[in-house]
C-alpha cells in the first residue's frame, strides 16, 4: 500500500480521530491484522492559531510546506492536510513539496455529488466559511453551490470552534446554537451541511438532525485509503 503522510495537530483531537478512521477502514478494506501505513507531522496548535489570528498565512503556508518535505523524506506517497482552514494553502503544499495532496473540499465534494446534491450549507471557522479558497472551489470545480450561516452567526460558530471544540469541550448551549445555524441554511434551501471544521463532528452527527451531514474528517480520511489502495 502506499504510505500515507499526515500534515496534523490542528488540533489534536481531530488528528486522533484521522488516525482511527484511516486505520479503521484499511482493517475493514484489507481484513485481518492490516493497518494503514502512516507518517505524522503535528503542529503545536498554539502556533498555528497565533499565525491565523495574525493573518500571516504565507509563514503558515511556509509551516506546511517544511511539514510537507519531513513526511517526503519519511516515505509518504501523499498527503492530507488534517484541517479544513489549512487546506487553503493545499494547492501550494502540492506545487512546492513535489507530492500530491488530497483536497478535503475536493474529497467531500465528490461524496455531495453522488447524493446528487447541488446546494449544500457550510459551517465552520470564519476563515472557511468566508473564503474563497472553499467556495469557489465548490463552485467552479464540482458545480456545487455553498450556502454560509448569516454574518453572526459565523462570529458565533468561530467562537465556539476555538474556544471550546479545539479544547476539547462543548457547552450545551453552544450545540444548541451549532444545530440551529444547521436548521436555518436548510431553510434557506441547503440540501445538507458540510461540517467544514474537522473538530465538529466529534459533537454534532446525524443523530442529532434530521439532514444529511458531510463529515469531512470521515470522508478525507475515507479518501486518503481509497488513495493508499489505488493499482493494489
Amino acid at each position: 500500500m502506499k504510505i500515507i503522510g499526515l500534515i496534523g495537530g490542528m488540533s489534536w483531537e481531530s488528528t486522533l480521530e484521522y488516525y482511527r478512521i484511516i486505520n479503521e477502514d484499511m482493517r475493514s478494506e484489507l481484513g485481518g491484522d492490516h493497518s494503514a501505513e502512516v507518517v505524522i507531522y503535528s503542529f503545536d496548535f498554539y502556533d498555528i492559531v497565533r499565525l491565523q489570528e495574525q493573518g500571516e498565512w504565507k509563514k503558515l503556508e511556509d509551516m506546511m510546506v517544511e511539514a510537507g518535505k519531513d513526511l517526503k523524506e519519511a516515505g509518504a506517497n501523499f498527503l492530507l492536510i488534517c484541517a479544513n482552514t489549512m487546506n487553503k494553502m493545499a494547492d501550494e503544499v502540492e506545487k512546492r513539496v513535489d507530492l500530491p495532496v488530497i483536497h478535503i473540499g475536493d474529497a467531500t465534494a465528490e461524496v455531495i455529488k453522488e447524493r446528487d446534491m447541488s446546494k449544500v450549507g457550510l459551517v465552520g471557522t470564519k476563515y472557511v466559511m468566508e473564503g474563497d479558497f472553499y467556495k469557489r472551489r465548490m463552485k467552479e470545480r464540482h458545480d456545487i453551490e455553498v450556502l454560509i450561516p448569516k454574518k453572526e452567526d459565523r462570529e458565533e460558530v468561530h467562537d465556539i470552534i476555538y474556544n471550546e471544540l479545539c479544547k476539547g469541550e462543548v457547552r450545551e448551549e453552544s450545540k444548541g446554537s451549532l444545530l440551529k445555524m444547521l436548521q436555518d441554511t436548510v431553510e434557506r434551501g441547503a440540501e445538507g451541511i458540510i461540517l467544514g471544521c474537522t473538530e465538529i463532528p466529534l459533537y454534532i452527527t446525524e443523530d442529532d438532525v434530521d439532514i444529511p451531514l458531510f463529515d469531512t474528517t470521515t470522508i478525507h480520511a475515507e479518501a486518503a485509503v481509497n488513495r493508499a489502495l489505488e493499482d493494489n
